[in-house]
């Protein structure tokens, strides 16, 4: 019989439901009865105990939340009977003790990447536009219809093919509702002039001018991680020329990021040009030869150690602390266990899970740097009055994460179990095997994005709700919490773990499961939705409060 109730830690004194709940029903766990005061949705939560108010509310093992008035045993939490809280953290020189999963079923599996001249290996071969200010959008947007549309890499053909079967359906007066969009649909893949490039990527943004000169730097250094990642073979960069961001200060960036940086690299300044005209055809004309010679390139074996997988959650709900995040971070500790990296990232989301993280921490140092990230960037947030405590969306809080603990400490469990071997700041290239944790806002695009420029090569986003979002040159692998999503959004989603809720598959399973998914991923054998789809979303981070 498939469990109704989940009790998810021994010190915990809610149970969450795992299918909807009617008011008076009796619930048995655990060989205690407990009587509904209300009714209680799947993905939400009831006490388990008369609460007063100003008690305590743990889940996961941990303090999430604080009663504000008297609830009885049944009681449902809602946000006005719990508000966040969260214990305070501090280093304190705790040896912990990992024990890593068996990996021995992995042992010597590889997968076949793109190898770089500098020993990186990339899941994806892609040629990136990039501009230094925003004055530069247009003629990018010019340049990928231009490009994607000739060289097979668009995906809007069938609804341009949709649309001129509406219209001549029109003319002649026939029932629109008759044409089929799915019978309408070419394969892009079979239109691509150049094999062994998986896209050419542009990546529009708003900045570079008219800002603080030190959002100007960051967005440099963001640049530059981007065209160093192990996932681009090249890159074209279009200038104005007057701008904050002036192209000899990317070019200082890169050095300064990889100074044994060989790709080609092509920069045109639109201020020193002829025409407009000019600048956009040579530009096109340059690089369809640098892919001409970028498509030599092959995709070879290459260990699992090379893999950098970021792992991210949005639209997440009740179940992903339960599903789709504990799996994936078995998934992550089979990876650190295989001696390849693995990033955590969102800090406004690892709200009450910090001395966890922080007893994880192989040193002082790696524990005292995310401290230092943690508590600047939280006190930023309360300066303009904010804070961490306000990071549960409408729609998290609508599916049971009432508080931003409950739903910190359940995207916590994406990092797995492992050390954190190191703490990187927004733009900081990965270093060392093993989980490092990536300072970024909690907002999906903005958290891919700076993963990305960490090194992620693969990322894995778990989301109970649903979402498009997806990466330029990190291909997005999604994860749905449950089966109802699954299928409803069967488009955009690539992996579920609803059998976890449902009783038919551990933790485990589905984590090994996930891993041969990245593995296929990696070596291009599988292409995930959100690559298909060209979910190219790219927002950088002005460092100011994004929670």
């Amino acid at each position: 019989m498939k469990a109704r109730v989940l009790k998810i830690h021994p010190k915990d004194n809610v149970l969450v439901a795992l299918t909807n709940l009617k008011k008076g029903e009796v619930i048995e766990h655990d060989g205690n009865n407990y009587t509904l005061i209300d009714d209680v949705d799947a993905k939400h939560k009831f006490f388990i105990n008369d609460m007063k108010a100003g008690d305590s509310v743990y889940m996961y093992g941990v303090l999430v939340g604080k009663i504000q008035f008297d609830v009885p045993k049944g009681g449902r939490m809602t946000t006005d009977n719990t508000k966040h809280a969260a214990e305070p953290y501090a280093y304190r020189a705790v040896k912990y003790e990992w024990h890593a999963p068996d990996v021995s079923k992995f042992a010597g599996r590889t997968f076949n990447g793109y190898h770089r001249s500098d020993g990186r290996v990339g899941t994806a071969n892609y040629w990136l536009f990039l501009p230094t200010v925003f004055c530069e959008n247009r003629n990018l947007d010019v340049i990928r219809e231009a490009l994607h549309n000739e060289l097979g890499y668009a995906v809007s053909d069938k609804y341009k093919t949709y649309a001129k079967s509406l219209v001549e359906a029109y003319k002649e007066g026939e029932d629109l509702g008759k044409i089929d969009i799915s019978a309408l649909q070419p394969d892009p893949k079979q239109r691509r002039v150049f094999k062994n490039i998986d896209g050419i990527k542009f990546l529009n943004h708003q900045g570079g001018c008219g800002g603080t000169r030190q959002d100007a730097a960051t967005l440099g250094r963001l640049l530059a991680a981007y065209a160093d990642h192990p996932n681009v073979g090249g890159v074209t960069v279009l200038s104005l020329g007057c701008q904050n961001l002036q192209v000899q200060d990317l070019l200082k960036y890169l050095k300064e990021r990889n100074p044994s940086f060989d790709k080609p690299l092509y920069i045109f300044e639109q201020q020193q040009s002829q025409s407009e005209e000019q600048l956009i055809a040579e530009a096109i004309r340059k690089t369809f030869t640098g892919l001409a010679e970028l498509n030599k390139v092959e995709r070879r074996p290459a260990p699992l150690t090379e893999l950098c997988v970021g792992v991210k959650c949005g639209g997440s709900d009740g179940f992903s602390g339960i599903s789709a995040n504990p799996a994936v971070g078995y998934c992550a500790d089979l990876l650190v266990g295989l001696g390849a990296k693995v990033l955590l990232a969102e800090f406004p989301e690892l709200c009450g899970a910090e001395q966890e993280l922080i007893d994880r921490s192989v040193d002082e140092a790696t524990a005292n740097k995310f401290i230092t990230l943690m508590r600047s960037y939280d006190e930023l947030a309360h300066k303009v009055g904010s804070g961490f405590h306000m990071n549960p969306s409408p729609g998290n809080i609508k599916d049971g994460l009432i508080t931003d603990a409950i739903k910190s400490t359940g995207a916590a469990k994406k990092g797995g179990t492992s050390p954190v071997v190191d703490v990187l700041d927004y733009t900081e290239k990965v270093r060392k095997p093993g989980l490092s944790l990536v300072c970024t806002p909690g907002n999906d695009v903005e958290a891919t994005t700076g993963k990305t420029a960490s090194g992620a090569t693969l990322i894995l986003f778990t989301t109970g709700l649903g979402t498009p979002t997806g990466n330029p040159v990190c291909p997005t692998i999604k994860v749905a919490t449950n089966s109802a999503l699954a299928k409803r959004m069967k488009d955009i989603i690539d992996i579920n773990t609803g059998g976890i809720i449902e009783g038919e598959k551990t933790i485990e399973q589905m984590g090994e499961e996930i891993l041969e998914y990245c593995i296929k991923a990696a070596s291009g054998e599988v292409v995930p939705k959100a690559v298909q789809l060209n979910q190219d979303d790219f927002i950088p981070w002005k460092r100011g409060v994004s929670l």
